[in-house]
């Protein structure tokens, strides 16, 4: 019994590293097959109403968001992990069917709601699940079943030109309605089946709060205000990097984007992987010696950054923009793999969930603001400068984090 509650935790994050690729990738296929799409739904053939696809999925997402959290934090994760999935699985089988622009734009709406369920459920659910030794590790791993998907999405275009992108949509959500039935058989909540047994008497098991009582504790915690801005100003190059680094690479190495989309986006993920194993790993071991150890392992990835991204704006020979890219995915890496981790370390396990969907809101709302500035500077030939000036902002927030961020406790109950 003992070696099956040493094991299980692992299970917990592989269980969930499939739905975090599924996640990524059912959102991001789409954005490939406007193209094969636009054939049989002329509507599509306006970047103007392409534009609105993509984001509306981003604004009620990022709305749902906090509420998601709220709702994770009251329900039984593992049920709301498989409605999450099954959902969306199921939109992105319709999505083959839809024969109108209108369809395609009301499923893709119901995606951002049903797919927003899923982050705060899942990461809370990892956190309880690993304690102390193995928690930045345990949300490194799962991080990179998001940056799987995201790579895996784009070669939706692949499959589409090989089929029909009909096929495409119908096969992808098949495969995860099918892994949400495997999810009803092997994932546990921690809360409601285990957590009566590893909460000591001295620590009693929290009891859920009314909404309300919850959300003004999170509001008066200064730390977390702190870990708002921590986790928002690394958005803006995050985000940037997600939707302008391929333009970047084709203008600053003049390139065509068929060679620089896939150089860019093979540099990020596979530097990305390589942060958050790392980040994860160090952060694990300094936390036994050093309560601050989680605060400045998420501190040195955020110092990669900043030099990664004047690099990435002034930088003008391939060895200097894809090592900056390079070492920007380290960074960034090592960043995402605490986040979860360093929340915990000031928020209750009550509001965790809750606390983590309001960062993803501001992630999320900090990405559409940035993509839609750096499209207005990239008119303006002025995409490298951009870049640059984010490295001031993710310096303030690098700042703040040491500052402010003083925890003493790893896992605040």
């Amino acid at each position: 019994m003992n070696k099956t509650s040493k094991i299980y935790p692992w299970v917990v994050v592989a269980l969930l590293w499939g739905v975090a690729l599924l996640n990524y990738m059912d959102r991001q296929m789409l954005s490939t097959m406007k193209e094969s799409m636009q054939i049989d739904i002329v509507e599509l053939q306006s970047a103007t109403n392409f534009g609105w696809l993509m984001a509306i999925f981003l604004y009620i997402y990022g709305f749902m968001s906090p509420v998601s959290g709220i709702i994770a934090d009251r329900l039984n994760r593992k049920w709301l992990i498989v409605g999450s999935l099954f959902v969306w699985s199921a939109v992105t089988y319709l999505m083959g069917v839809a024969t109108t622009f209108n369809q395609v734009f009301w499923l893709r709406a119901l995606m951002g709601v049903s797919e927003a369920l899923y982050i705060p459920a899942g990461l809370s659910l990892i956190a309880d699940y690993h304690t102390g030794k193995s928690r930045s590790l345990a949300v490194g791993i799962h991080m990179t079943g998001l940056y799987t998907g995201q790579a895996v999405g784009g070669f939706g275009a692949t499959v589409a030109a090989a089929y029909s992108w009909h096929t495409t949509f119908h096969w992808f959500g098949i495969i995860g309605i099918v892994y949400a039935l495997i999810l009803m058989l092997f994932l546990k909540d921690k809360k409601s089946d285990e957590l009566l047994d590893t909460v000591s008497q001295e620590n009693p098991v929290p009891q859920k709060e009314p909404v309300l009582v919850s959300l003004k504790s999170l509001f008066t915690n200064v730390a977390f205000w702190v870990i708002l801005l921590y986790f928002a100003a690394p958005s803006l190059p995050g985000w940037a990097t997600k939707n302008w680094l391929p333009t970047l690479f084709a203008e600053n190495l003049d390139m065509p984007m068929s060679q620089a989309g896939p150089l860019s986006t093979i540099t990020i993920a596979v530097s990305s992987f390589l942060g958050v194993i790392l980040g994860g790993i160090l952060s694990d071991k300094w936390v036994q010696k050093n309560i601050r150890g989680r605060v400045y392992t998420g501190a040195i990835g955020l110092g990669c950054t900043i030099p990664a991204l004047l690099l990435l704006g002034f930088g003008d020979n391939i060895v200097a923009i894809v090592g900056a890219g390079l070492f920007f995915g380290v960074g960034y890496g090592m960043f995402d793999a605490n986040n979860m981790p360093i929340l915990c370390q000031f928020v209750s396990v009550k509001q965790r969930a809750t606390a983590y969907g309001m960062m993803n809101m501001v992630g999320v709302f900090a990405g559409a603001f940035i993509t839609s500035l750096l499209g207005q500077w990239s008119d303006g030939g002025n995409l490298g400068m951009g870049f640059a000036m984010l490295a001031v902002v993710v310096l303030i927030a690098l700042c703040a984090q040491l500052y402010f961020l003083k925890p003493k406790v790893d896992n605040l109950q």
